[in-house]
C-alpha cells in the first residue's frame, strides 16, 4: 500500500486536542504498520501557533510549502470563528480542500470548511453547541446534529473533541482493517471505537432541564423507570395535568416530546446494559421498556445503524483472563 500523507491544519486559537488526538491514531497506525502515513504539520506562514489552552504547536512548514497530501485534516477551537480567523487559511482550504482524497474536519473544523465552500451541498456535523449556527450561516449545508461523525463520500466531519479520536480510527479502520484499528484503540486506552452515528450526548444532556418541579420529577422518573408505563398519558397523570397541557409544557420546557425524551432515555438504557452486563437481549429488551428483542432492535437500527448483539460486540469489555 503506498504512504500516505496526512496533513493538520494549524491555526492561532486550535483546540490541541483535536490535532494530538488524531495525530496520535495515525501515528499509532505508523508504529503498527510502518510506511502507512506520513503525518506533517503546518500553519499559514510555518509560525508556531498558540492553541485555545495556551499551549503551544511547532508546525513542520508553511502551508505554502506543504505536499498534497492524501488526508487534509482541519481541526476546531476559537480559531475558527470570526472575527479571530485569518481570512488567507478559508482561502487556501477553497484552493487545496478539493485536491485531498480524504476531506476531514474535527469539532468547528466544519466551519472553516464551509466558509470556504466545501460543504455546499453535503451532510455535515460539528459539535452540537455549534450545528445550529453552522446551519443558519450556510443553508446549503445539510447539518446533522446527532452523530458523532458522518462521511459524505470523501468528505468526513466529527463533533466536539475527542469524536476526532473516534474519526481518525474510522479511517485507520478503512486503511488498514478493524484489528489494526482496534489495536490502535487499546494502545491509547480509549477501549473500542465507537461508530458514528452515535449519538453526541446522553438523553439528559441533549434536553433541558424543565423549569417546573412536576415536570422535573416527571425527567427523573423516566430516567429511574425506563421499564415502566411511560405513555403520555400516564406521564400526564404523574404531573396532575392533561395529556394535551403536559406534552405542549413537556416540550416548550424541555426542547422535545415527550415521546423522544422516552425513546432516548430507553435507548441509553439499553446501550448501558449491553456494554456493562451480561444479560440476554431479551432480558434488556424488557428492563428498557422496548418489550420485545425484535422492538430493540428496530430502535437500534434505526437510531444507531447497528443491531443490539453488534452494538454489545463492539462496546463490552473483553473478559479479563484469570490471573
Amino acid at each position: 500500500m503506498p504512504q500516505r500523507t496526512v496533513l493538520v491544519v494549524l491555526f492561532d486559537g486550535v483546540q490541541s486536542l483535536d490535532v494530538t488526538g488524531p495525530v496520535e491514531v495515525f501515528a499509532g497506525a505508523e508504529q503498527h504498520t510502518p510506511g502507512i502515513y506520513r503525518i506533517r504539520t503546518a500553519s499559514l506562514d510555518g509560525a508556531p501557533v498558540r492553541t485555545s489552552s495556551g499551549l503551544t504547536l511547532v508546525p513542520d512548514q508553511a502551508l505554502a510549502d506543504a505536499p498534497a497530501p492524501h488526508t487534509l485534516l482541519v481541526p476546531g477551537g476559537r480559531g475558527t470563528r470570526r472575527p479571530v480567523r485569518d481570512a488567507r487559511l478559508t482561502d487556501w482550504l477553497r484552493v487545496r480542500g478539493p485536491r485531498a482524497e480524504r476531506l476531514v474536519s474535527v469539532c468547528t473544523g466544519a466551519i472553516l470548511l464551509a466558509e470556504a465552500g466545501l460543504l455546499d451541498g453535503r451532510r455535515a456535523t460539528t459539535h452540537w453547541a455549534y450545528c445550529d449556527k453552522l446551519a443558519r450561516d450556510h443553508p446549503s449545508v445539510e447539518v446533522d446534529p446527532d452523530p458523532i461523525y458522518v462521511r459524505d463520500g470523501h468528505l468526513y466531519t466529527s463533533a466536539g473533541v475527542t469524536s476526532g479520536i473516534d474519526l481518525a480510527l474510522a479511517l485507520v479502520e478503512e486503511d488498514l482493517g478493524r484489528e489494526a484499528a482496534l489495536a490502535i484503540a487499546r494502545h491509547l486506552v480509549v477501549f473500542l471505537r465507537r461508530p458514528g452515528n452515535q449519538a453526541q450526548f446522553s438523553a439528559q444532556l441533549a434536553a433541558q432541564t424543565a423549569r417546573r418541579e412536576p415536570l422535573r420529577e416527571v425527567q427523573q422518573w423516566i430516567n429511574e423507570h425506563p421499564g415502566g408505563d411511560l405513555d403520555v398519558e400516564s406521564l400526564a397523570a404523574r404531573a396532575a395535568l392533561s395529556p394535551r397541557h403536559f406534552a405542549r409544557a413537556f416540550q416548550a420546557e424541555t426542547g422535545m416530546t415527550p415521546g423522544r425524551y422516552v425513546d432516548r432515555v430507553r435507548l441509553e438504557h439499553a446501550r448501558r446494559l449491553l456494554e456493562d452486563t451480561a444479560d440476554g437481549v431479551e432480558e434488556i429488551s424488557r428492563a428498557s421498556g422496548y418489550g420485545t428483542p425484535e422492538a430493540m432492535r428496530r430502535a437500534f437500527v434505526k437510531a444507531l445503524g447497528t443491531a443490539p448483539a453488534e452494538y454489545r460486540r463492539r462496546f463490552r469489555p473483553a473478559p479479563t483472563p484469570a490471573s
